[in-house]
């Protein structure tokens, strides 16, 4: 019984939280490996990207919340996330042809995008914060808990409970969904072969008829999608902050270049990866321990490797680790 507790709470506050966070940074790492495999350069403006696409979203479920409209048990922010997606695809296109087509025109090296996505991620950050302000911003609503705790108490006759929030299944779902169309649109239509032909050898894709502005359009219409799910789905499951979607860029970034920068099964690997060692990392073990071990064994500190300040340094610790002994990533993507 004491092993069934102890499966019960891991389960609950590391297993289904890491798996529900692994699952909104694939979607954001897997934005930023196409910009990468495809664009050729490490866009530091995404995370401000999916804090964009994000405010648009919550302003649209507050007008619909205050037209009456909802969705009954699932968040009104699925209605408004197709608005946010076409708002977010329009900022990052005329951000492309404002910008970043200059510098393909005349074949920039790809520090010069990297310093010019640095200069539109300050201008995105500032853009959101005075639209919608710095501070925390809750868009959710419906019902909070697919399963309560009380609800599996009384299921199961435990003493320990487990919940399952509507926004952690809806994650899994929603993300689910995304990588398995992205995946489809990328092996099955001509357009996504196209983009992996222009990814994997650009002048050989060029010599073939290739269009490069379409591929390139394609790539920003994808990422605008990803993006502005993946910040919505995080914006669901803990809160809306423009300066934690900031934060989100290293723990993005470190699920990427783990997986293997510019490799898309990569990105989803190296998410999961990053996503349990920051939150078993950070977790307190010691209601675990104390029922697995014996009670003269049990501790009395709260067995905790690092404090919760510091769950983004675990992804630094993570990324650094990659770049010195293997760059390339677990899938062996480009080397960064």
């Amino acid at each position: 019984m004491d092993m069934i507790n102890a499966m019960v709470v891991l389960a609950n506050f590391v297993v289904i939280p890491a798996t529900a966070y692994g699952a909104q940074l694939a979607l954001g790492a897997l934005g930023v490996t196409l910009i990468y495999g495809i664009l050729r350069f490490s866009n530091f403006a995404h995370g401000d990207t999916m804090a964009f696409g994000t405010m648009v979203v919550i302003l649209a479920t507050w007008g619909l919340q205050g037209a009456g409209i909802s969705l009954g048990p699932l968040p009104t922010a699925l209605l408004a996330l197709p608005v946010g997606i076409a708002a977010c695809a329009v900022l990052v296109i005329l951000t492309d042809r404002a910008v970043y087509a200059h510098y393909r025109r005349i074949k920039a090296p790809p520090i010069t995008f990297v310093i010019a996505s640095l200069g539109v991620m300050f201008i995105l950050n500032g853009l959101v914060r005075f639209v919608i302000g710095p501070d925390d911003q809750s868009f959710a609503d419906g019902a909070r808990f697919l399963i309560s705790v009380r609800d599996f108490r009384e299921m199961t006759g435990l003493p320990e409970g487990l919940a399952i929030r509507t926004s952690q299944a809806l994650t899994l779902v929603t993300a689910a969904i995304a990588v398995a169309a992205l995946f489809w649109f990328l092996n099955r239509t001509r357009t996504g072969k196209s983009m992996r032909a222009y990814s994997d050898n650009e002048d050989l894709a060029l010599l073939s008829g290739i269009n490069p502005e379409r591929v390139v359009l394609y790539t920003w219409l994808i990422v605008a999608a990803l993006a502005t799910t993946a910040g919505v789905l995080y914006g669901l499951d803990k809160s809306f902050r423009p300066f934690v979607y900031f934060q989100l860029l290293l723990p993005i970034f470190a699920s990427a270049i783990v997986g293997g920068l510019g490799n898309p099964l990569g990105a989803i690997a190296g998410a999961f990866v990053v996503a349990y060692s920051e939150v078993a990392v950070t977790y307190a073990f010691k209601k675990v321990l104390g029922y697995v071990l014996p009670e003269a064994w049990a501790p009395d500190s709260l067995a905790q490797l690092l404090s919760t300040d510091y769950k983004f340094a675990v992804s630094f610790m993570i990324l650094v680790i990659v770049l010195l002994f293997r760059p390339t990533g677990l899938f062996r993507g480009k080397s960064v």
